[in-house]
C-alpha cells in the first residue's frame, strides 16, 4: 500500500451528506438524531491554556480539526478536515502553543484483505505549514509497514519538538549503490515545524513499543520476536534503562495467551518506577516496579471484585495519578491527593456526573474535563483553577438536546447453573415499572470487553422506540477477573451464550418482556452472540439483528494465515471441531427467527465474508434473512447517515417481531 496524504485532506469540507445511496426509505428524525456520531472525538488544551483543539465529526463520515479560543470570545476555526473515504482524523495534540500534531488513519480493501494504516502530520494552529511526521516510504522499499507512528513524548520543556515512534523499511534499487538498511520500530526526535529528525533509538525489528518518562528519556522498550516463520510469539519482553544509563536491562516478560507477567504502561519519573498491570489473586491489579537492579515490586491498587482499568495521566508530561475500574459504575482510585481532591470537588459541582480529566495546561492551572451520565450524552468544560470557574466548551451530541432519556440501572439475574450475572437494563422513557414490553437482549462486543454505565446511543435509541433493553455482562466478559473469562467467549461459547439467552428468559419470567416480542441484537461479538443464541434456544427470540457479526470461526482462522498474529488467533479461537461447533453458520438449518445483518465492506476486525457466509447458509436453508452492505465502511460504521439508516431498519425490523 502506498501512503496517501494530500493537501485537500486538510481543507474545509463543504457541508453535505454522504455520497452513498440509502437503501429503500429514509430514516426519520429520531434515527438521524441518535445516529449522528459523537461530536467531539478528541480534545486537547494548549500548554499555555489559551487554545483548545477539537477533532469533531462532520457530515456523513467526515472529520474536522477545530481550534477554539479558550476565552471563548470568538468562533471556532476549522483548520483541517478529512472526508472519511478512507481517511479519518483521529486525534490532535498540542506540541507547542501554536502547533498541532494529528493522527490520520483509515482502512482499505486490497484484494481479499483489508489493511489499516496511519500517518502523523503537524500543522499550525491557523492551519498552515503542514508537515508529514511519519517516516516517508520510498518507491524502492523492500517491504511494507503501515504504522505511521505515534508520539512517545511531547517534550514539555521544548517548543514544537517531540519524540515519536516511527517504523522503517529497508530500501534498495537494482543498479544503484544507495541502500537504506534500517528496519523496524525506533524513536526519533522531530522538529514539527521543519520536519527535521534524528534517531534517539535506532530501529529494531523486534521492537513493538516504547515508553518515556515524560521528560525526554526513553526508559522502557517492548519487543516481540518473530522466528523464521514470520509469526509473532506469545511472549512480549520488556527492557528498561536505569536513570542516566544507556544500556537495556530485562524488566519483565508478559505471556499474551496465559495473561501472566508484568505489563508496564507508564512511568512515574519522580518515584523512578514503572506502573503497569499484573494479575493478583486472579484479578488485574495496578503494580509498580522500581527501575533499578532490585526491580522492587509493589501492589499499588487491587480491587476485591473487579479488574483495574485505564491509567489516569495528567499534564504534558503524562504524569500518572490514578487508575479507574468498573464495579457497577466507573470509579477511580487516585494515588495523587491533590488530583483526588480536585476531582471530588468538580464532581460535586457537576451534580455527581462521571468526570474524565482530558488535558491540562503546563502550569496545571487550567484543565479540560468531560462530564456526563447515563441520561446526559456529555459535555466538555474548561476549568480555571485560579478563578475557580467552570466554563462549558461544547456538548457531545447537540442533536439530542431537549430529549428525555431513561436511566441505565444495574441489575442481576441467575443463569441456568445458578450463577448471578450482572447486567444493565434501560426502560423506555417514563415506563420504569411497565410490564409486557417489546424487549431486546443486547450483548456487547469483544468478547473480552464489557458494558459501562453511561450514555449509550444504541440502547437509548431502542428505549426511545419503546423497547426495554438489557445488556448482560456474560461469562467471557472482561473486567470481572480471570475466572469470569472462562477461557474466552468463543471456546466457552456454551457458557457465554447460555448467559445471554438466560437474560431473555429472565425478562420474560419477571413479566418485563412480552415473550412474543422478545428479540436480540448485537455488534461484532454481540452480533455473533445474537446469532449463536439460535443454537441454544431457537424459539426464544422472535427476531435477530447482527451488526458486523462473527459467523464462521474456521474462515477467521484461515484469513489470518498471512498475518503475524496467526498463531495467537488460532490459539484463541481453537482448532478442530470447536471451530464448527462455535460457529453460527453451522446452525443455519435450525434458525426459527428472521435475521437482519449489517456489514461494511472495509471491515478489518471482522471481514464482510463472515456476514456473506451466514447469509448464504441461511438462504440455502430456506430461512428469512437479509444482509445490508455499506460500501467503504469499517467495523464501527463511522458515518452518521449510515448509522441513522441502520438504526431505523433495525428498530422497524425488531418492532415487527411477533405482530
Amino acid at each position: 500500500m502506498t501512503y496517501r496524504f494530500w493537501a485537500s485532506a486538510l481543507s474545509l469540507l463543504a457541508a453535505g451528506t454522504s455520497s452513498f445511496a440509502l437503501a429503500q426509505g429514509q430514516p426519520d428524525a429520531l434515527a438521524k438524531a441518535f445516529g449522528a456520531r459523537e461530536t467531539i472525538l478528541s480534545a486537547s488544551l494548549s500548554a499555555d491554556g489559551s487554545k483548545i483543539a477539537l477533532v469533531t465529526a462532520g457530515p456523513g463520515r467526515s472529520t474536522r480539526v477545530m481550534v477554539v479560543d479558550a476565552k471563548q470570545d470568538g468562533e471556532p476555526k476549522v483548520v483541517g478536515a478529512s472526508d472519511g473515504k478512507p481517511d479519518y482524523l483521529r486525534y490532535c495534540s498540542w506540541v507547542a502553543d501554536n502547533r498541532l500534531a494529528c493522527q490520520i488513519s483509515g482502512e482499505s480493501r486490497y484484494g481479499d484483505d483489508v489493511y489499516g494504516y496511519s500517518n502523523m502530520v503537524a500543522m499550525d494552529a491557523a492551519g498552515g505549514n503542514v508537515k508529514l511526521l511519519s517516516q516517508r516510504r520510498g518507491a524502492n522499499a523492500l517491504g511494507y509497514d503501515f504504522r505511521g507512528g505515534w508520539i512517545v513524548d511531547l517534550l514539555p520543556d521544548e517548543n514544537g519538538s517531540v519524540l515519536m515512534a516511527r517504523s522503517y523499511v529497508p530500501e534498495a534499487k537494482i543498479g544503484s549503490l544507495i541502500e537504506k538498511n534500517l528496519e523496524g520500530l525506533g524513536v526519533d526526535r522531530i522538529d514539527t515545524r521543519s520536519g527535521a529528525s534524528k534517531h534517539v533509538e535506532r530501529p529494531r525489528k523486534s521492537a513493538i513499543s516504547y515508553i518515556s518518562d515524560g521528560h525526554g528519556h526513553v526508559r522502557i522498550m517492548a519487543s516481540n520476536d518473530r522466528p523464521d516463520t514470520g509469526y509473532s510469539s506469545d511472549q512480549i519482553r520488556f527492557a528498561y534503562r536505569m536513570k542516566g544509563h544507556d544500556d537495556w536491562q530485562p524488566l519483565s516478560t508478559y505471556d499474551q495467551s496465559k495473561r501472566t507477567g508484568f505489563y508496564p504502561v507508564a512511568i512515574d519519573a519522580e518515584k523512578d518506577v514503572a506502573l503497569g498491570y499484573e494479575r493478583i489473586d486472579g484479578r488485574q491489579a495496578l503494580v509498580s516496579v522500581s527501575l533499578d537492579p532490585g526491580l522492587t515490586k509493589t501492589v499499588v491498587f487491587a480491587h476485591p471484585r473487579v479488574d483495574v482499568g485505564n491509567m489516569i495521566e495528567v499534564g504534558r508530561d503524562r504524569r500518572p495519578v490514578g487508575i479507574d475500574y468498573i464495579d457497577e459504575y466507573r470509579e477511580a482510585y487516585y494515588f495523587d491527593p491533590d488530583v483526588k481532591a480536585m476531582m471530588v470537588a468538580l464532581g460535586k459541582a457537576l451534580g455527581g456526573k462521571a468526570i474524565n480529566l482530558s488535558d491540562m495546561s503546563a502550569d496545571r492551572q487550567k484543565m479540560l474535563i468531560w462530564a456526563g451520565s447515563d441520561t446526559d450524552p456529555g459535555q466538555y468544560y474548561l476549568y480555571d483553577k485560579v478563578a475557580k470557574k467552570l466554563s462549558p466548551v461544547t456538548p457531545d451530541r447537540p442533536e439530542l438536546t431537549g430529549r428525555a432519556f431513561s436511566p441505565m440501572k444495574p441489575v442481576q439475574y441467575r443463569a441456568g447453573d445458578g450463577t448471578l450475572i450482572p447486567a444493565y437494563i434501560t426502560m423506555p422513557p417514563g415506563k420504569d415499572n411497565a410490564k409486557g414490553l417489546p424487549a431486546i437482549v443486547m450483548p456487547h462486543g469483544g468478547p473480552e470487553a464489557r458494558d459501562d454505565w453511561g450514555f449509550g446511543w444504541l440502547s437509548q435509541y431502542f428505549a426511545a422506540r419503546g423497547f426495554v433493553v438489557i445488556q448482560p455482562q456474560f461469562r467471557g466478559s472482561a473486567g470481572f477477573g480471570e475466572q469470569w473469562l472462562v477461557n474466552n467467549g468463543f471456546q466457552s461459547w456454551r457458557k457465554a451464550i447460555g448467559d445471554v439467552v438466560d437474560a431473555g428468559r429472565w425478562l420474560v419470567a419477571e413479566g418485563i418482556a412480552d415473550p412474543n416480542r422478545l428479540t436480540i441484537a448485537g455488534w461484532s461479538y454481540g452480533g455473533y452472540a445474537a446469532l449463536q443464541a439460535q443454537a441454544v434456544d431457537p424459539a426464544l427470540f422472535k427476531a435477530v439483528v447482527a451488526i458486523a457479526p462473527v459467523t464462521d470461526l474456521g474462515d477467521m482462522v484461515r484469513r489470518r494465515q498471512n498475518w503475524s498474529d496467526y498463531y495467537q488467533v488460532k490459539q484463541y479461537l481453537g482448532t478442530g471441531s470447536i471451530l464448527g461447533e462455535a460457529s453460527p453458520s453451522s446452525y443455519a438449518a435450525q434458525f426459527q427467527a428472521p435475521v437482519l445483518m449489517f456489514h461494511g465492506t472495509d471491515d478489518r476486525n471482522v471481514d464482510i465474508s463472515q456476514a456473506r457466509i451466514m447469509q448464504g447458509k441461511l438462504r440455502g436453508a430456506g430461512k428469512r434473512s437479509e444482509l445490508i452492505v455499506y460500501d467503504g465502511l469499517t467495523h464501527q460504521l463511522d458515518d452518521s447517515d449510515v448509522r441513522a439508516d441502520m438504526l431505523q431498519k433495525s428498530a422497524d425490523f425488531l418492532m415487527a417481531a411477533g405482530k
